[in-house]
This record gives structure tokens, sequence and C-alpha cells, in this order.
């Protein structure tokens, strides 16, 4: 690259460069690691908001150990599936930590959806059963994907039920994602049927800022893990209440998003992933425990994946050189 230069990389180009999923796992189960040692920068994502229930957000981070700093500019609107248009979109920018220089512009679809899923492995990796080996997806768009491949990274997963309000859509995901993973799915009909009985549970249907939850107190059984992705848009008071362990990405923006009207009934988190995975605060410690833990997507998992795919984009000589 040349001085006065930035590479931008486009959706296409991100996708072709395809970072493993356990590269990225690893990637950010080390940033939780930092994060908890308290070495990293990420203030409260603040946003604007032109429609109901969609979000325009800005999440600038900076990890010390990863040499990655920058921004993602990024926009969720649910409305747009009906507009034949992703419901994610927006931009990353990558800084040079030591300079301030920006060195990387790249389209934040891919990152987004990959990210999120490593997160929730992570998550598992600490709070779930070892020998976890069944799992309920409630929504089969892009996180239900995501999620899923990253959970079947980390454990032997024998058994999948998916459920989507949309059943063509949990349809799909289980032709496409049985062939891709070689695994067992089966399409069921609630979300009474995918939590139950689970030992993974994902949820991720749209951010709803005035939710009416469907999932209710006992469905999640003993001794099993479940990641919401969509805040308590699908989780019921009481259900999150019982949970024995009631963990966050980041206790920061879950508080930040108290005050703005979200999680009314969510319980304080006992831990965050950072202190966790410094092993400041303890993981899953019986077998019976009933676990949940509240990720609500973070600037640092942005980073921690975007630096990888700009490093292997410079050795593959992938995107464009723009000048600044």
């Amino acid at each position: 690259m040349k001085k006065n230069t930035m590479l931008y990389l486009n959706r296409s180009d991100v996708e072709k460069i395809n970072i493993p999923m356990m590269d990225i796992i690893n990637a950010l189960d080390d940033m939780f690691r930092e994060k908890g040692e308290g070495k990293v920068e990420m203030p409260p994502k603040p946003g604007i908001h032109t429609r109901p229930d969609s979000f325009i957000h800005a999440m600038p981070a900076y990890i010390p150990g990863a040499g990655s700093a920058g921004m993602k500019w990024v926009s969720g609107y649910p409305e747009n599936l009906d507009k034949d248009l992703p419901y994610i979109s927006g931009l990353l920018i990558l800084n040079d930590p030591e300079t301030g220089i920006p060195i990387s512009v790249m389209d934040c679809t891919w990152i987004t959806a990959k990210r999120t899923g490593a997160a929730t492995a992570v998550a598992a990796k600490y709070l779930a059963r070892k020998d976890s080996s069944t799992a309920g997806i409630v929504a089969c768009g892009v996180q239900g994907r995501s999620n899923l491949e990253a959970l079947s990274c980390l454990f032997d997963l024998k058994k999948v039920k998916a459920y989507d309000t949309h059943k063509d859509t949990a349809e799909k995901y289980a032709s496409e994602m049985s062939t891709e993973f070689g695994l067992d799915i089966e399409v069921v009909s609630s979300a009474k049927e995918a939590v139950k009985g689970s030992d993974l549970v994902v949820t991720s249907g749209p951010i709803l800022k005035d939710p009416s939850p469907e999932i209710e107190k006992d469905w999640l059984s003993e001794g099993s893990f479940a990641c919401p992705l969509d805040f308590d848009s699908y989780w019921q008071g009481e259900a999150m209440n019982q949970a024995d362990r009631f963990a966050t990405d980041d206790k920061s923006q879950l508080e930040y998003y108290r005050t703005v009207g979200y999680f009314g009934d969510t319980p304080e988190p006992y831990a965050d992933l950072g202190e966790i995975a410094a092993r400041k605060k303890p993981g899953r410690e019986s077998d019976s425990e009933r676990i949940m833990s509240m990720n609500l997507g973070l600037a640092l998992d942005d980073m921690a994946t975007a630096i990888l795919i700009y490093k292997k984009a410079l050795v593959m000589g992938i995107g464009k050189e723009l000048e600044l």
C-alpha cells in the first residue's frame, strides 16, 4: 500500500476473503480476555432512529493486542426484508493505531453476521455444558445461519430444531444448513418446540422496543444455555429471571439500553464475557444451571474480525486502493 491511500473492500471482496469461523471465534476469545483485563477501549454506541424499530449506530473500538482501531457505521431496518433489501447494512473504517490515518473501508454485512455467531460461540464455550449436543434456532435468517455455524465449530451437534415465523424460510434453512454442515435439522412449528429440550438456544428475530415476547418460564430446560440476540423481544421477563446465571457481553451497554427504554424485565448480569474469559468471574459451575448471555453486539467484535480481513486482503491482493 502506498502512503496516503486506503484499501476499499466491497461486500463481494469481504466474502471472497472468507475468514474461517474458527479463526473469528479465537480472535473474539482473545479480545474478550483483553477486555476483561481492562485493556480495550469501547464507548457505548450512540445511534439515530429514522423509522420505528430501526437503528443506525456508530460503533467505535480499539483492541491494542490485535492492533485494531476503527468504527462501524451500521443500520438495522426490519422493513427492508419486505423490500428485498438486507436487514443489516453498513460500512466499517479501520484506522492505523500509530497515526490515526484511515487504512481501510469495508462493507460490514458479512462481518456483522459472522462476528455475532462467533460471540455466541465464545459465550457458549464458558457457559454451556461441554457435552451439549442439541440446538434450538428461533428465527432462521442470517444470524440463525452464522450462529449455528459457530456453535457447530465447538460442539458435536446431533440434533437441531429450527423455527421461523415463515415456514418456507425454516425449510430452506434446514435444507441448506444440513447440506453445508452435515447436521440433522428438523423444522418445528413453534418457538416452544425449538426451545424445550435443547441444550443450546439462539433467538435472533428483529429487535423491538415494545415486544410481545413469546418464550415463557420453564421452556428453557435445566442445564441449557440460551443466547438472545434480539434483546428481550422473544423472552418474557419470568423466563429470563429463571436463569441461574445471567451474563452479557458488556454491562455498560446493557445499562445504556435501559436508559432508553429497553430491558425493563431483564435481570442484572452477574458478569460480562470479558470478566468470564479473563477468569475474573466464573462460567458454568454445574450441569444443572440454566444460563443466559444477553449478547448485544459489540464494536470490539467487529474490530477483532475486520483486522483479520484487512491483513488477509493485503496478502491475497484483494480490494481497491483509493487515495485519501
